[in-house]
């Protein structure tokens, strides 16, 4: 009899708790109009943007992101860039205009061998949901190679 008991009450914990179960589940799937999030208002996050490999227009790794330099109203005025070195020794840092930069959602595609393609590059094809709900861009594209970063001063963060 105890058993009969615990199985009416279950069943109707069950009936009583699914559409409260129901109710989470689609709200976390499709946000409404009045929540936002990063991907729908088209901001990054600068944890995510620091860090990211920076490419020439020959898809040639020249750097990558060391730190984003704001200005006193908030907005990223200056990107610096770490470059040279090899395993980490001889780097160096230099800093450009964030405007100098386009942003890429994409991966580095390369041409070559996939052995040659740029860590973080990946040969599978992402769908557009993978896409709109990153909060980040995948690299960074400055018009410049290696020798003009490298002839560029380097940047100092105390000024």
């Amino acid at each position: 009899m105890q058993l009969n008991h615990l199985t009416v009450a279950f069943g109707a914990f069950l009936l009583l708790a699914s559409p409260a179960i129901a109710q989470n589940a689609s709200s976390k799937s499709a946000p409404s109009q009045n929540e936002k999030n990063a991907s729908s208002t088209g901001t990054w996050q600068a944890s995510k943007v620091i860090g990211l490999n920076v490419y020439n227009g020959s898809n040639e790794k020249i750097g990558d992101i060391k730190q984003l330099m704001l200005d006193k109203d908030g907005k990223v005025d200056a990107v610096v860039i770490g470059v040279g070195g090899f395993l980490g020794m001889g780097e160096r840092d230099v800093a450009v205009k964030f405007s100098q930069l386009k942003w890429s959602e994409e991966p580095v595609r390369s041409a070559s061998s996939s052995s040659d393609k740029p860590a973080g590059s990946t040969t599978g094809a992402k769908t557009n949901s993978d896409q709109s709900n990153k909060t980040y861009p995948d690299h960074a594209v400055l018009d410049m190679n290696k020798d003009q970063l490298k002839s560029m001063p380097q940047f100092n963060y105390n000024k």
